[in-house]
């Protein structure tokens, strides 16, 4: 009887702390998805400003409902074979009571479950940033539906799930760099290379229309990303979670600065995008690998990938694949530093006394960690192609030419983001005050038409496709 009354009073109670932290994790998690919207909202041109927010929002209607009917299961259930799991009383969320707890933890059970949520929301969002300007949404729409089911949700359970491949193995993803970025990116690589690239790709400049947008968008996700990374611990017992809140700090920061010290020695300027992206890409890099380093590890990491990925995002101007708004060049490029990363700079110290190579480790969590990176790559690659290929033939994933050139947002949505046109005296004097002013500078000389346009192969940091 001695063994049973022990681990009875061992079992995990329930924290109201670590409750209540989790929840609030979720709610900063969930909130980087309308962040992201404004993102990518702002990098695109006017005409596709509705169509860019409403591809991330509608993620948030569609994922909660196939993740309470099935996803959770699929992810989060017992294992079966290593590639997906599946327990019957997490359909529809019917077997989970209130009081259940996650098995080893001290929160509950549905606690987990919406947390897990926030994270399968936000990971199809990220495809859309490389798709803007030419899919219909009816066709995203069902595109996020089969993504989720036969890619995110079985990689998911790959990664984190118990009996997991990538999980029993041991490779270390604490809060997505494999399962969230790696995966979204190579899908996004995946779908471009079927739909093809926008019309005037490499000719016509496509600049940002709203930078105080795009920096509104990051501010949004830096801030939820301390939810997503530091709540990944999932309680906050043994100072792992505030170690990964400190490095998701740190590291953001080394890569903001990195990237803008490449844009001034290779482009002449420290452009607000540039810092926006930059601050991603230390994010991206730091998700998988902030619990395993030290602050001064983060520091590299976060350097390290605010170079490379402003390097990355030039690549598509080389090889001839429209990645709009660079998910290739931040998040996969982003995902993949962070994760292998963990086998050179593990420090033993932190979510586990796994050691990397730079602290007497040797190469065997590398290597480990190369497994994980590369299959998820390919698999997602390879099994987005495959649904964007069959939407095509079916529905048809593009809008027409005349749509894409005259604006998305008009042809899907029957909508444009900013109207001026309006009735009312305010509105309308408004207008005319404006036209007024042009009429009256077109007979000055314009300081600025003196400007050369930038050519999108010589300025690719600076994202002049957006």
């Amino acid at each position: 009887m001695a063994p049973a009354i022990m681990l009875a009073a061992d079992a995990p109670k329930l924290s109201s702390a670590n409750t209540g932290f989790m929840l609030i994790c979720s709610a900063l998690v969930m909130l980087m998805t309308p962040g992201l919207a404004f993102f990518y909202g702002g990098m695109v041109r006017v005409k596709s400003t509705l169509n860019m927010l409403m591809m991330s929002f509608i993620s948030l209607g569609i994922i909660t409902l196939l993740w309470v009917l099935y996803g959770f299961s699929i992810a989060f259930g017992t294992d079966r074979g290593s590639l997906v799991g599946w327990t019957s009383g997490f359909v529809g969320f019917s077997g989970i009571g209130k009081a259940d707890l996650w098995p080893g933890y001290t929160i509950p059970v549905f606690v987990f479950a919406v947390f897990q949520l926030m994270f399968a929301i936000i990971t199809p969002a990220l495809i859309s940033g490389a798709l803007a300007d030419r899919v219909k949404f009816t066709a995203w729409s069902l595109f996020v539906v089969l993504w989720a089911t036969i890619v995110y949700f079985p990689v998911a359970h790959w990664v984190w799930g118990s009996g997991g491949w990538a999980f029993d193995l041991g490779v270390i993803d604490f809060a997505g760099g494999t399962a969230v970025h790696i995966n979204a990116g190579a899908a996004a690589l995946g779908v471009i290379l079927v739909i093809g690239r926008r019309s005037g790709f490499k000719k016509d400049p496509m600049r940002p229309h709203s930078l105080p947008l795009v920096m509104l968008g990051a501010g949004l996700l830096w801030f939820g990303w301390f939810g997503f990374n530091a709540g990944s611990w999932l309680g906050n017992d043994d100072g792992v979670g505030p170690l990964m809140f400190v490095n998701t700090q740190i590291a953001t920061a080394a890569a903001m600065l990195a990237w803008l010290g490449y844009e001034k020695i290779r482009h002449g300027a420290c452009t607000t995008l540039g810092a926006a992206s930059g601050a991603v890409a230390g994010l991206v890099a730091i998700t998988p690998s902030g619990g395993a380093v030290s602050p001064l590890g983060a520091i590299a990491v976060g350097a390290v990938a605010g170079v490379l990925c402003a390097m990355a995002v030039g690549l598509k101007y080389r090889f001839g694949y429209d990645d709009s708004l660079d998910v290739v060049g931040v998040h996969m490029v982003g995902g993949i530093i962070g994760s292998l990363l963990v086998g050179l700079f593990a420090s033993g110290t932190g979510q586990s006394d796994v050691k990397g190579l730079f602290y007497g480790g040797g190469l065997d969590q590398f290597w480990k960690q190369c497994a994980g990176v590369f299959a998820v790559l390919a698999y997602s690659l390879v099994a987005s192609a495959v649904l964007a290929f069959l939407i095509d033939r079916t529905i048809g994933m593009r809008v027409t030419e005349d749509e894409e050139v005259s604006g998305i947002d008009q042809a899907e949505h029957a909508e444009t983001a900013y109207d001026f046109s309006g009735a009312g005296g305010g509105v309308a004097g408004t207008v005319s005050a404006l036209a007024a002013a042009a009429a009256g500078r077109r007979s000055r000389p314009d300081p600025q038409s003196t400007q050369s346009e930038p050519d999108p192969q010589s300025t690719p940091s600076k994202k002049v496709d957006a």
